[in-house]
């Protein structure tokens, strides 16, 4: 099977999980990705959260599948000429270490370019270079906050929320794939290499565009009235408020209790009112005379009084419990869907049928579950793998390179490896 990445080599100068993320995609699509680690400890995440003793912790293998990993330590006159000897071959350097952190190690852009001229560099900072943050270190949640995710996230009544999702950090990964694939066209063109740089707030900020649009239409018309706590006549405020379990859309949805939340915290149905389908909801729950009464035929009409409706919806989900209820609806085409936990995401059949979670096999850790890839292709499925032990492929890669047995050994003295 031939990969759409083949023949590609890339540096994995990343740690943590936003260059990871990404790198391990161009794994999974058929790059040969050399994850570069320092000598005796690799990337922190190779020690986070574990959960067997001295094995390198699921944090770490669920983000470096299908790579191969090399120690070098970059800061000897040795480590530095195999890095730039490998910069010299490859397609991709991906990085996201603090502000300057590369320029510091003796590799600008100037010098990557110099050193190979086809070479597109891949870089993830927290804020751009625009920025007055640009030199401030950022983490996940930082990104959340300042690419407009929490503020809008939450209940009105309560402080921000952040999410569960890797919005700063996966997230920033994949929009830096997108890069970095585009540059990879544009090479093909060109025949030169370019900087792809990707900052963690305008990634978050990306996913944030509907409430960047909802700003504007607020400071043209003074409030929003599809957000819940919207009353004609009150004052809205100047500025995009949390919406609780809002849709955001144009289509009001909300969470709705079923059978057993009493017990069970993730008893919930989410559920869409499309105004084009308000008559099958009506004749849904029951009540065929909301149809043309004008307190509820129209999106107006409803808005003021929508989380009555909602909880009049519920008086039936909750005697239901929540696969038998989206069952139901989906029988008057109401898009609704349950609340899954992450148990019931990692037991559930056509999850794995689908590839969407895998189980992998990982030298030491034995099997474990990891997401799979996201996207479907028609021509090829990646196969994916354990991720390496460190320094693995050390003396692989640096024979590779041309470097002898003598030469490798002189490096383990030195501590370039």
């Amino acid at each position: 099977m031939i990969l759409p990445l083949q023949g590609i080599r890339v540096l994995d100068f990343t740690g943590v999980q936003s260059g990871p993320s990404c790198t391990q995609m161009l794994a999974w699509f058929g790059a040969d990705v050399i994850k570069i680690e320092r000598p005796g400890f690799g990337d922190v995440t190779r020690h986070q959260l574990r959960d067997i003793p001295n094995i390198d912790a699921l944090y770490f293998t669920m983000l470096n599948s299908n790579k191969r990993s090399l120690e070098l330590n970059t800061k000897t006159a040795e480590g530095k000429a195999v890095m730039e000897k490998l910069i010299q071959g490859a397609d991709i350097l991906v990085e996201n270490f603090h502000p300057e952190a590369m320029d510091h190690m003796g590799f600008t852009w100037k010098h990557l370019q110099q050193l190979n001229p086809r070479l597109i560099f891949g870089s993830i900072k927290g804020f751009n270079d625009n920025s007055p943050y640009t030199n401030v270190k950022a983490y996940e949640n930082v990104a959340q906050a300042a690419g407009g995710a929490l503020s809008t996230t939450g209940f009105w009544d309560g402080p921000p929320t952040v999410s569960a999702a890797a919005l700063g950090d996966s997230n920033t990964g994949m929009h830096l794939l997108i890069g970095l694939l585009a540059a990879l066209l544009q090479r093909d063109k060109t025949g030169q290499g370019q900087k792809v740089t990707m900052s963690m707030q305008d990634a978050v900020l990306n996913l944030c565009r509907v409430k960047l649009r909802d700003q504007q239409r607020l400071e043209k018309i003074g409030y929003l009235s599809e957000y819940p706590q919207y009353h004609p006549g009150e004052s809205f405020g100047d500025t995009v408020p949390r919406a609780g379990n809002a849709s955001g859309g144009g289509q009001p949805g909300w969470l709705l209790k079923c059978k057993n939340w009493q017990t069970d915290p993730n008893a919930y149905l989410y559920f869409t009112l499309q105004d084009h389908n308000w008559s099958q909801v009506c004749k849904a729950i029951n009540k065929p005379q909301w149809v043309d009464d004008p307190n509820f035929n129209s999106v107006e009409a409803r808005q003021p009084h929508i989380l009555s409706i909602f909880a009049e919806i519920e008086k039936f989900t909750i005697t239901q419990d929540k696969y038998a209820a989206m069952k139901y609806f989906d029988q008057f085409e109401i898009p609704c869907g349950p609340v899954l936990s992450m148990k019931e995401i990692a037991e559930e059949p056509s999850l794995r049928q689908s590839g969407s979670i895998v189980e992998v096999q990982q030298k030491e850790r034995g099997t474990y579950l990891t997401v799979g890839c996201p996207m479907k292709f028609s021509a090829f499925t990646p196969d994916i793998k354990g991720a390496p032990l460190l320094g693995e492929h050390t003396e692989q890669i640096l024979q590779e390179l041309g470097y002898s047995d003598k030469d490798i050994a002189q490096m383990r003295t030195n501590g370039a490896i």
